[in-house]
């Protein structure tokens, strides 16, 4: 099975009954789950339950704990709210009978209205013109190993810095930038491409925070958790196609990080917004 076919079979979940749905976790070799992952899934649950007519627009979720990769995840859906333009969903996340993430869902049936945009940053190279993974990973024989092993459904293009340096070695950047996209082609169902880009919404967005102050991820540096996750979705798109991520962080202080970014297609449309803060700890060398 490739990489795209798996992500689309994660994002396929078993339904147990009319509102209650059960995902299951690729074997990764993490400690726990992947946050997007876990958001990805409660949208997908979320979004069985509203009519096709009606697509996400905006989603706000909780990270109460870690999911654990052994363990399969049950989510439960509540209707909140079915009006003549709107349908509000609650999806839980549990395992082993306890929440591990919660998210409120909107769904709204598109009609006409205003329309304007943050216009996408200039100058930038496309990502034809950036290092792919693998070349980025090529100074790290470890990390370029791991991930090798993995499978990888999306490609991550950094324009610039990441958090993989070596402690001392990564600039400060006020932006943290990237390209991606699912490499393949998904099915054309919306609710796919909306809980694709979910998916990779968690992927670089903290990082942003640690990018201000020129820190990296893991020894030396820091290790972090998300505690929340908020996405708004402006524009249809697909998540196949490639996107800039635009990444900035507003704050950090009491251990905390917030990072907010904005998502254009290639040829500068703003699809989605995304604002999160995480929890960052210092860890010894």
């Amino acid at each position: 099975m490739s990489p795209v076919d798996a992500l689309v079979k994660l994002l396929d979940l078993a339904q147990v009954d009319d509102m209650t749905f059960q995902g299951v976790n690729p074997p990764a070799g993490r400690l726990r789950v992947f946050g997007g992952q876990v958001a990805a899934q409660a949208l997908v649950a979320a979004g069985r339950t509203v009519d096709p007519s009606r697509t996400v627009h905006s989603l706000h979720g909780y990270f109460v704990r870690a999911g654990e990769e052994s363990a399969p995840i049950t989510y439960r859906v509540e209707n909140i709210r079915d009006g003549r333009s709107f349908s509000v969903r609650r999806s839980v996340a549990e395992q082993d009978g306890r929440t591990i993430f919660f998210m409120s869902a909107s769904f709204h049936r598109a009609e006409p209205g205003l329309d304007h945009a943050d216009e996408m940053p200039t100058g930038l190279p496309g990502p034809d013109d950036v290092p792919t993974m693998a070349e980025r990973l090529a100074p790290f024989p470890k990390l370029l190993e791991e991930w090798n092993r993995m499978p990888r459904a999306i490609d991550v293009r950094y324009l610039s810095g990441a958090g993989f340096a070596s402690p001392g070695e990564r600039p400060v950047e006020e932006n943290q930038r990237a390209w991606l996209r699912v490499d393949g082609t998904l099915p054309d169902d919306p609710l796919v491409h909306a809980c694709a880009l979910t998916f990779c919404s968690d992927l670089t967005l903290l990082d942003a925070v640690l990018s201000r102050h020129g820190k990296v991820w893991g020894k030396g540096g820091f290790i972090g958790a998300s505690l929340d996750h908020a996405l708004w979705f402006h524009r249809p798109f697909r998540a196949d196609e490639w996107f800039l991520y635009d990444c900035t962080s507003p704050s950090a202080s009491g251990a905390r990080g917030l990072a907010r970014g904005r998502m254009f297609t290639e040829d500068g449309r703003l699809i989605a917004t995304a604002v999160q803060e995480g929890l960052l700890r210092r860890v010894g060398g």
